[in-house]
C-alpha cells in the first residue's frame, strides 16, 4: 500500500480512499483484517493518528468494525454498501460536474448520451 502521497487532498482520505478501492476491487473481502494502526502507518510512512482518522471515518460509515481487543474488521455487507454509497456520489455529484462541463464545451445531452453509449459498448480498461 505504500504509494506517494498526492496534495489535492489531506493524507488521511487518500488513505481511506485506498481501502475503500481494495474493499471494492474484492481485494479486502468481508471479515477481513485490516492491519493494525502502527503497521499500516510504518508501511505507509505516516503518522499513526492519520490511520487512525481513516479507519475511524470507514467506522463511521459502517465499512469497518471495530472488535475489542482483536482489532479492524471488513464490516459484513461492506462492498454493498460501498457500491450504493459511491454510485450515490456519482450521480449526485460527479455526474453533475460532467454534464456542466459538457454544456460550456458546447456538447448537446445527445451528443453526450451518444459517447456514452458508445463508449459503453467498449471493454471497460482500469
Amino acid at each position: 500500500m505504500t504509494h506517494p502521497w498526492g496534495e489535492h487532498q489531506p493524507i488521511y482520505k487518500q488513505l481511506r480512499e485506498r481501502i475503500v478501492n481494495l474493499i471494492l476491487s474484492g481485494t479486502l473481502t468481508e471479515g477481513q483484517a485490516l492491519p493494525s494502526i502502527r503497521q499500516l502507518a510504518s508501511e505507509c510512512q505516516v503518522n499513526h493518528l492519520t490511520v487512525s482518522k481513516a479507519y475511524q471515518e470507514l467506522v463511521d460509515i459502517q465499512l469497518v468494525e471495530i472488535r475489542r481487543g482483536m482489532g479492524m474488521y471488513v464490516a459484513k455487507d461492506a462492498a454493498t454498501k460501498l457500491l450504493q454509497l459511491e454510485r450515490q456520489k456519482f450521480m449526485s455529484q460527479e455526474l453533475p460536474l460532467l454534464i456542466k462541463r459538457a454544456a460550456h464545451l458546447g456538447i448537446s445531452t445527445d451528443e453526450l448520451c451518444k459517447a456514452v453509449n458508445t463508449h459503453s459498448t467498449q471493454p471497460i480498461q482500469t
